[in-house]
């Protein structure tokens, strides 16, 4: 199967505890070959919906955790797409930071598709998620998470 043309517009989460760590979730990609990565939680912006909105919903859907304005998105990611299995060959990210003192997961929000596809979830620093030899989106993730967890990794 070959990915079908189009754009996936996604609203991603850069979710930090107050050590500056970061969570992140271990999910299969659209790839008949099995790969899978270390991703932020978020997902698909909705028809109707704009980035923040999709935030909002996708770190609730996720994680459980609800809040009210993500704030404004800090960084965005134009990308395409390879994946043998996907349905977009492009895709546009916005990030938002939210903080959090730690929080219970809950997977009640999650698709049936997301219920198979996330592997597990953990937090990383910067340092943390280099050394680890796992694949992760995006590429200038721990860049990222030393920018904006606050705390140097």
């Amino acid at each position: 199967m070959t990915a079908a043309a189009g754009l996936r517009r996604t609203s991603r989460i850069l979710l930090f505890d107050r050590a500056g760590r970061a969570f992140l979730m271990d999910t299969r990609a659209p790839s008949s070959d099995g790969f899978h990565r270390w991703i932020t939680p978020g997902g698909g912006v909705d028809p109707g919906e704009d980035h923040r909105t999709a935030a909002i919903r996708e770190l609730r859907e996720e994680t459980g955790i609800v809040i009210d304005d993500p704030g404004p998105s800090v960084w965005s990611w134009d990308f395409a797409v390879e994946f043998d299995q996907a349905d977009h060959d492009a895709g546009h990210s916005e990030f938002y930071v939210v903080r959090t003192d730690g929080f219970e997961l809950s997977a009640t929000g999650w698709t049936d598709e997301e219920q198979t596809d996330i592997l597990g979830w953990r937090w990383f620093s910067a340092a943390e998620l280099e050394a680890s030899g796992e694949s992760f989106e995006p590429p200038d993730l721990p860049e990222l998470i030393r920018r904006f967890g606050g705390v140097a990794s």
